[in-house]
């Protein structure tokens, strides 16, 4: 790693922008902080794939380890939306926040179509674009060519190109800087450990920036799918948005570091750094979670003749815990006034929160697991 040198400012006349080196090439591994932090990395990884396998309904779960995701990587491009507010219907959003909340569904819409691609295409130039088409459909960033790389210079910072923090390759040279992107991704010569790997490519799309729009959300989402797609993951259970918008300073340093001084070792151990306190905190919420689901159990068993309607709703509310009166019905395939005596049995129990505070349109959380998710 110390021999590689990232790119080079090129002169387009007017602006200089960067232009970055391949990363399909040989890599040697001789930092023993770097070892020694992929050594962790890696047990912490297994355990949560592991884990994973002995949870009862984990995709109930993962639904919800998604909405984290995707809000969190939308407030890294400056998006407002809360989780609590991503689990609302549409109608049920302010209308100064439905930019915000769209562009939340649209990245949940993604993941959840890009993972089901992997099924049958590989992790490719065109599963990106697809992916990139549904992000930025019908949100902010629509009429900036959705699922096409970019066609015109874009830059980072300030008003133009010559006074911007970071200006990305010319659009011209995409085509053949992504095709080294996938030719790494495949290469079978390539033995690089793939949590390094994928560190590698994170930072290489963040720096050719293939799209007018919506970069950033892409690159996150690259690092789940590229571990799902290597059998790191047996589902997509690994997200780090969480992490990269806690340390949005270091993230944004870590990677100028390798553009320009080469630091390539000291970006691929903030990323390992990542991968660990993620996975760890994502191994301690299935754990939460299980507890939860037996002390609910519990709770449910005095509840008598409610006890099967009441164990209905809730495993619904695993995969959104908001849920009112009309939603409780449909779930239960009971009136409206059995739904709501029902929920006002759980409420007292403490299962249910009410948290509109109206007397009309109430909506209720499942409060204890939507906790485990806000940590």
């Amino acid at each position: 790693m110390k021999s590689f040198h990232a790119g080079d400012y090129v002169s387009q006349g007017w602006y200089n922008s960067y232009h970055p080196n391949p990363i399909n090439r040989n890599w040697l591994i001789d930092d023993m902080e770097i070892i020694n932090l992929l050594s962790k990395a890696d047990r912490v990884v297994g355990r949560l794939d592991m884990f994973s396998e002995y949870v009862p309904n984990i995709e109930l779960f993962i639904s919800m380890h998604v909405y984290k995701e995707a809000t969190k990587s939308s407030n890294i491009e400056g998006t407002q939306t809360k989780m609590e507010e991503a689990l609302l219907d549409e109608e049920d959003v302010p209308l100064d926040k439905r930019d915000d909340w769209a562009e939340v569904q649209n990245y949940i819409m993604a993941m959840d179509e890009a993972i089901g691609q992997l099924q049958t295409l590989p992790l490719s130039s065109r599963l990106i674009r697809d992916t990139h088409k549904l992000l930025m459909s019908g949100v902010r960033g629509k009429n900036k060519y959705p699922g096409e790389y970019r066609r015109s210079q874009n830059w980072i910072g300030g008003t133009s190109p010559t006074d911007a923090v970071f200006v990305p390759p010319v659009f011209g040279e995409i085509p053949e800087l992504i095709s080294d992107i996938e030719n790494f991704i495949h290469n079978p010569l390539c033995d690089l450990p793939d949590l390094i790997k994928i560190a590698l490519i994170h930072y290489q799309f963040e720096t050719i920036h293939p799209f007018s729009d919506g970069n950033g959300r892409v690159g996150r989402l690259l690092i789940t799918l590229y571990l799902v797609s290597r059998g790191v993951l047996k589902r997509p259970i690994l997200y780090l948005s969480d992490f990269l918008e806690s340390h949005r300073r270091s993230y944004y340093d870590k990677i100028m570091g390798v553009r320009f001084g080469d630091d390539v070792a000291s970006w691929v151990k903030f990323f390992l750094e990542g991968v660990i306190e993620t996975a760890e905190k994502g191994t301690n919420a299935l754990n939460d979670i299980m507890i939860l689901q037996r002390e609910y159990e519990e709770e449910i068993k005095g509840m008598g003749s409610r006890s099967a309607n009441a164990l209905k709703l809730i495993d619904s509310l695993y995969q959104n815990p908001l849920v009112d009166i009309k939603r409780a019905a449909l779930i239960i395939g009971q009136s409206f006034p059995t739904a709501g005596n029902l929920i006002e049995n759980l409420t007292r129990k403490g299962i249910l929160k009410e948290i509109t505070g109206g007397k009309r349109g109430k909506k209720y959380v499942l409060s204890k697991y939507m906790n485990i998710f806000l940590k």
